[in-house]
């Protein structure tokens, strides 16, 4: 795909950049290597060693995949709302904490956060842009999931089970505007700037980036991890065209609003929507 030859406000291209030298010796390489494995292994690394856990234990029960469950937004205390919010605002918190590490790591390379187009620099146009992915994406994504959770390749995705409480949908917001951040920030501009960084191909960056979205969805099914495989190489490719991670910030958190908040108030009132 043609590159735009702007990255955010620098610019410059997100490969040129992403292209530097890790240093003038091996040191410098390695250190860059440890940095970004030790991001993973904090988040979205993490993250997939649990959901390839957490498959392996659904897929070795018995029964199929489709009857089986997986939650997103779960109560953490039960009939006491007021502890539960508590919990998930601490859980929203806390999961931000790896960007504050990126946007350490990058400043203190001398980029800072503009150097991915995370920035305030563009709302308009990243809003503007999201909206339209979120449209494309959005749509084909639930019919990918109904059509594999009916085949038996996915899990049953529960997208909240929290009490009918007044923070029930602002925490919804803002748990999918969390997930945007982290994915968005760490899976698309970080790690492709550390890969071209380490002397990483483009196309293997790319590939890069694709199955590791693709891994940390496994707990829903073989669908989850195709379909978010496929979504991760569109989110790698308009990066690229646009140099922001912005835009892909905010299709992705429109893409979980309209799932989380629509699940909240269609579960159980639509026939199409699989509920458990």
């Amino acid at each position: 795909m043609r590159q735009n030859a702007r990255n955010g406000d620098a610019g410059t291209r997100p490969e040129a950049l992403a292209g530097q030298p890790a240093g003038d010796g091996p040191l410098a390489r390695h250190t860059l290597r440890a940095e970004m494995l030790i991001v993973l292994a904090l988040s979205l690394g993490a993250s997939a060693v649990s959901s390839l856990i957490s498959f392996i234990g659904a897929a070795t029960r018995p029964g199929g995949l489709k009857d089986k469950a997986a939650t997103l937004n779960p109560s953490h205390a039960p009939g006491r709302p007021w502890l539960d919010l508590a919990w998930q605002l601490f859980g929203i918190a806390t999961a931000l904490v790896p960007v504050l590490l990126v946007v350490h790591l990058l400043t203190r390379e001398g980029a800072g956060p503009r150097a991915i187009g995370f920035d305030r620099t563009r709302p308009g146009s990243d809003l503007a842009r999201g909206a339209l992915v979120a449209a494309a994406i959005g749509g084909t994504g639930l019919a990918f999931y109904l059509a594999a959770q009916a085949a038996g390749f996915n899990l049953t995705v529960v997208p909240e089970r929290l009490p009918d409480v007044w923070w029930k949908i602002p925490v919804l917001i803002g748990s999918a505007v969390q997930n945007a951040v982290v994915e968005e920030v760490i899976v698309v501009g970080y790690l492709l700037r550390r890969l071209g960084q380490l002397g990483w191909t483009p196309a293997a960056a790319l590939a890069a980036s694709a199955v590791l979205r693709g891994s940390y969805h496994l707990y829903q099914g073989i669908g989850g991890l195709v379909g978010n495989m496929v979504m991760g190489v569109v989110f790698v490719l308009l990066y690229r065209r646009w140099g922001r991670v912005g835009p892909l910030v905010a299709a992705h958190a429109l893409i979980d609003v309209v799932a989380f908040v629509g699940y909240a108030l269609l579960a159980g009132k639509v026939p199409w929507l699989p509920t458990a």
